[in-house]
């Protein structure tokens, strides 16, 4: 079960509480037991490494979802990491308003989502683009008036089959590659995450690195 938010320490938090955010990172996924461990919950999973990795706070309930907020270090972005509690075609109900009220441009929008369309293992990150029938991509589609977001995708892999039912049960179904492979994936997944925040927080402020 994911532990989103219920860490012992705070060092990435934001002392001041702005309430503000530079990046929204919006894991997409389904709630509760029935949906854990599931391919289509990657981006839940790795919502979660990486509030543990930045040592963000609890979640709060907040815009239709948990959201965890605080700096990924001392001086760094400042972050908000929401998980929809909403199911996952429902996920721009989430992100639409914590987008507006925490402020974030568009292209700082962070989707990390299940990709059937890359090979179990691979992890992409681009900007904008088609949603490809995945119904989170979608909803922030819709939630967020475009798709210039930016995505983190997961590769999770495909069946051998076009049948929209197979599919369907193929991504709802839990991994069936070893933990150490999937804990693999959630990893890399996670590190490109913050490469990318980092490379354009950087690029921003002028820093080199």
């Amino acid at each position: 079960m994911p532990r989103f938010g219920r860490r012992r320490g705070s060092g990435g938090a934001d002392e001041h509480g702005s309430g503000s955010a530079d990046f929204l990172v919006v894991g997409l996924g389904n709630p509760g037991s029935r949906y854990a461990g599931t391919r289509h919950n990657a981006g839940f999973e790795v919502a979660d490494a990486l509030s543990a990795r930045w040592e963000l706070p609890r979640a709060k309930k907040r815009f239709g979802g948990l959201v965890a907020t605080g700096r990924i270090r001392p001086g760094g972005p400042r972050v908000a990491v929401l998980l929809p509690q909403t199911y996952m075609n429902e996920s721009g109900n989430a992100a639409g308003p914590a987008r507006g009220s925490l402020g974030v441009p568009l292209d700082r929008v962070i989707a990390l989502h299940d990709e059937i369309d890359l090979p179990f293992g691979e992890v992409r990150s681009k900007l904008g683009g088609g949603v490809a029938g995945h119904n989170g991509l979608k909803s922030l589609e819709r939630g967020l008036g475009s798709r210039e977001f930016r995505r983190v995708r997961i590769g999770v892999g495909r069946p051998d089959s076009t049948d929209p039912e197979i599919v369907s049960g193929y991504v709802l179904g839990r991994f069936s590659e070893g933990r150490d492979e999937v804990a693999g994936l959630i990893e890399a997944a996670t590190s490109e995450t913050e490469r990318l925040i980092d490379g354009i927080f950087n690029e921003e402020n002028g820093n080199e690195d």
